[in-house]
């Protein structure tokens, strides 16, 4: 016979487990919620960083060129200075000017016209002030300055060469190969240089650069030889030896080797029974003598 009683469940077993009794206040199942809005005006603070995030050491290469780059701007600094006092410390002033080169001038002649760079400091001094004060002075061609610190100006003069003397009435001319007037003389005698009689201004300017052109070309001591100059036309220039001997030039072409060939000539023994009386140079690849 079938039973009529009805069976009887519990709670809290393994089917109940995980779930929360209502009148017990128990907390069995783990929910989250949205946080509620921070109010308007409300200021928030970010939630404290983490105690195991690890800082990496900077690479090397970039400390390395970090440090490069400030050493040299440190370094690039310090030389601006050392120039900046250079330039205009009085320490590097002009105290003495030292002077080579000069023949026609003296020394003296020129510390005097360079006497306003005294007191200049070094770095400061030009070729080109240095050209300025010395203008006056014709015989000088080219000029260059060296400093030698903390005070000496050395100066290096190039002067003009004189290659003749210019007859004008009784008094001579020194003059170079561009005509420049270098000097005077009343005594031709006691300088050895050819004499161009009339000058420039009576033969004519082309015959005077052709005559002057020439003696330039000439060694110093074939120079020394000569008594005169002339030239009929600039394709006829003739020169005069002190001993009367002549030597046909001809025009201004290969001067260079005419003047190799002309020395060559007059180192040539005599011959006593047939004295030369003329070097015609004038076609250098082939002279003649008579």
């Amino acid at each position: 016979m079938a039973s009529t009683r009805r069976p009887n469940y519990k709670t809290g077993g393994p089917a109940s487990k995980g779930k929360a009794d209502p009148g017990s206040g128990r907390a069995d199942v783990i929910s989250a919620s949205k946080a509620p809005p921070a109010a308007e005006g409300s200021v928030t603070s970010a939630p404290p960083a983490p105690d195991n995030v690890l800082s990496f050491p900077e690479p090397k290469g970039k400390r390395i060129r970090r440090n490069i780059i400030l050493a040299a701007c440190i370094a690039a600094a310090l030389v601006a200075g050392l120039l900046a006092a250079a330039v205009y410390s009085p320490v590097f002033a002009v105290q003495t000017v030292s002077v080579d080169g000069t023949k026609m001038l003296t020394p003296e002649q020129v510390q005097g016209a360079l006497e306003p760079l005294h007191g200049k400091p070094l770095p400061q001094v030009h070729d080109d002030e240095v050209r300025q004060l010395l203008e006056p002075f014709v015989q000088v061609k080219e000029v260059t300055t060296e400093a030698r610190p903390p005070s000496v100006l050395v100066v290096h003069i190039r002067e003009r060469t004189p290659v003749a003397l210019v007859k004008q009435g009784e008094v001579f001319q020194l003059v170079d190969v561009d005509g420049v007037q270098l000097g005077t003389t009343g005594d031709p005698a006691s300088i050895q240089l050819p004499v161009i009689d009339g000058g420039a201004g009576a033969i004519g300017k082309d015959l005077f650069k052709a005559i002057t052109g020439v003696l330039a070309a000439l060694p110093a001591d074939v120079l020394a030889k000569l008594s005169d100059a002339s030239a009929k036309s600039v394709d006829a220039v003739e020169l005069k030896l002190v001993d009367g001997q002549t030597i046909v030039w001809g025009n201004a072409g290969e001067k260079e080797l005419k003047a190799k060939v002309l020395e060559a000539l007059l180192k040539a023994p005599a011959d006593p029974k047939n004295p030369v009386q003329v070097y015609d140079v004038s076609v250098p690849r082939h002279p003649v003598t008579r």
